[in-house]
């Protein structure tokens, strides 16, 4: 189970939805698409387009020429006491393929879509069709949700726990913006709601499903709404996966000389452990996202080797007190040292 913080605008947050049903339909899983806000026949006619091999490696081998075109700019502003120290590397993965890539800039063709099975949820309709009904003290939309989900993990042959429906297939579930208005949950609009129980019922049971069956889930949730912290913590414990997008768009950041380079943070808050009941809590502070001509990028984030002249002494001490916030993968250059030595 996997919980995404979206964005103040969930414009990030809905890139990295549709790359996971993207890499749904190019493995050949089944799909499942659950929203309140746009009909998953929409968000399916949306989704990137995989970048074939050479296409990829031609998208990555100007990625490279950038980069290399940047690092010599780079060198030429790095004073020479530091331009012999060991350089860190940006993106892990940047040179070695692991699944698919996608191009942003373009869509999926409708003919690889109608290729893999796939089941939608939109909830307006779900509701328009039988009377409300709550269940179990749970909020209607989610108790319908879960009542779907059951039935195709059931029908279509994912629950592991039967082994005569047992199947090699996998499911991806994908539910957007789960606990907003949309959905009937007050969790959002008010400290004290009317059913502070509604979201984390829905949860539990869900990775209850999760766990007997062959599938795997992304959540997105309004998290920046959410003003009562006991409900996301509660939140956070039931989730396997946790991690959250802050986008620089209408904030101070957005006009810092230290994010230039960069569209948003991404903060790692949990990852799961294998053979443990608790989840492994990330000490990586140092991530983040741009969005380029046609790929979604998460990069670790660095300094910038050299600060303008016009920036305000104010601004270099901003950005001083915004260095002592990332991890170790930032200071290398500092050998050991707490602060940044420039």
């Amino acid at each position: 189970l996997v919980f995404t913080e979206e964005d103040k605008y969930g414009l990030y947050s809905n890139l990295l939805f549709k790359y996971f049903l993207a890499e749904g339909v190019v493995c050949g899983h089944d799909l499942f698409v659950a929203s309140a806000k746009e009909h998953p026949d929409n968000i399916l006619k949306e989704l990137p387009a995989p970048l074939l091999d050479d296409t990829y490696g031609k998208e990555l081998g100007d990625e490279a020429a950038a980069v290399k075109s940047e690092d010599f700019q780079d060198s030429m502003k790095i004073a020479w006491r530091y331009q012999n120290l060991p350089k860190m590397e940006a993106s892990p993965t940047t040179y070695t393929k692991f699944g698919h890539y996608y191009d942003v800039s373009k869509k999926m063709s409708p003919e690889l879509c109608q290729s893999v099975k796939w089941h939608s949820f939109y909830l307006h309709e779900e509701l328009s069709f039988e009377p409300k009904m709550k269940t179990c003290n749970m909020n209607s939309g989610y108790a319908r949700l879960l009542q779907s989900i059951q039935r195709i993990i059931s029908q279509e042959g994912f629950d592991g726990s039967d082994p005569q429906k047992k199947r090699k297939n996998a499911l991806r579930i994908g539910i957007q913006s789960l606990g907003s208005m949309l959905w009937g949950d007050d969790v959002c609009c008010s400290d004290t709601p009317e059913d502070t129980h509604s979201l984390t019922k829905f949860l539990y049971v869900l990775r209850g499903l999760l766990r007997k069956s062959l599938s795997a889930c992304i959540i997105t949730v309004p998290a920046h709404l959410i003003q009562n912290k006991a409900i996301m913590e509660r939140v956070t414990n039931l989730s396997d996966m946790v991690v959250g997008l802050e986008s620089f768009i209408g904030s101070e950041r957005e006009t810092n000389p230290l994010y230039k380079d960069y569209h948003g943070l991404v903060h790692v808050h949990q990852i799961p452990q294998l053979n443990s009941l608790i989840c492994d809590v990330s000490d990586t502070k140092d991530l983040a996202f741009r969005l380029k001509r046609k790929l979604f990028t998460i990069e670790r984030l660095h300094l910038p080797p050299d600060l303008s002249d016009t920036v305000s002494r104010a601004s270099k001490q901003d950005l001083a007190g915004s260095a002592k916030l990332l991890s170790s993968g930032c200071g290398a250059m500092a050998i050991g040292k707490k602060h940044l030595d420039f």
